[in-house]
């Protein structure tokens, strides 16, 4: 006899999200990019957010600054005076020459200005994962105090996750899962996720039946192909993070 399913969580969020901005079409992680997302009708975006040296928390993907800035070196081991001088958009293209890396506040400001929805990453530094999200938490709860709909954090460090669930246990959380692993939906309850994100590879009828059944959301990561995102709409999937903010039309079925 199978177990009894779960009600699913309820789901404010809207199902197409913007990855880390606008995709590729903007530097990544910079508000030139959420901009350029909201250009596009996209109204929730996803971003990822670490700490400076001295405990801001900005947004950057990449644990070193090299690819995305014109800095050198472990993006955390500095701190935010520091980082505010970078280029964070010169390596993109000449138009975006000289964007700053953003903290995660002025983001937050953004998007409740213009009534945008954000899922914020918890992206740390190697070896800082439960402290940047205890941090990360901290913000969240201040900045986002009294608005109808919170951010929701993901991770795929279980440690970051707990952090936030440490000092902000009323905004949501969501796993990160590139591959299964043994006890990974175990770990998400333990968390007290309300959603799994994953690979979109991953989902199939079978699993995402077992997550809905746990009264976790499914989402996936990185869909850029008209195929890939029709599969995760006829699977039932609830939400999709794409680059192609171009191609594919939240506005539209």
């Amino acid at each position: 006899m199978s177990a009894p399913s779960s009600p699913l969580v309820p789901w404010p969020y809207p199902r197409w999200i913007a990855h880390r901005g606008a995709g590729k079409l903007a530097p990544e992680n910079t508000l030139a990019a959420f901009r350029l997302g909201a250009q596009y009708g996209y109204r929730m975006f996803e971003c990822d957010a670490k700490l400076s040296a001295d405990g801001v928390p900005f947004l950057m993907h990449d644990a070193t600054l090299e690819r995305t800035t014109n800095g050198h070196g472990t993006g955390g081991d500095r701190p935010w005076a520091e980082l505010a001088q970078l280029d964070a958009g010169g390596w993109h293209s000449r138009s975006y020459a000289g964007e700053p890396l953003p903290t995660l506040e002025n983001l937050a400001r953004y998007c409740i200005a213009n009534g945008f929805f954000l899922n914020i990453e918890i992206k740390p530094t190697p070896g800082q994962e439960e402290v940047t999200g205890r941090v990360v938490g901290e913000y969240a709860a201040r900045l986002w105090q009294g608005q109808p709909v919170p951010p929701l954090f993901s991770s795929f460090k279980p440690e970051a996750l707990a952090g936030a669930m440490a000092t902000a246990p009323h905004i949501p959380r969501a796993l990160l899962i590139d591959a299964l692993w043994d006890g990974c939906l175990d770990r998400a309850q333990a968390l007290g996720c309300v959603a799994i994100v994953c690979n979109h590879a991953l989902w199939d009828q079978a699993l995402v039946a077992q997550v809905h059944g746990l009264g976790m959301r499914t989402l996936s990561y990185t869909v850029n192909d008209d195929w890939a995102a029709q599969r995760l709409i006829a699977l039932g999937t609830d939400g999709i993070i794409t680059d192609r903010v171009d191609f594919f039309s939240p506005a539209k079925p």
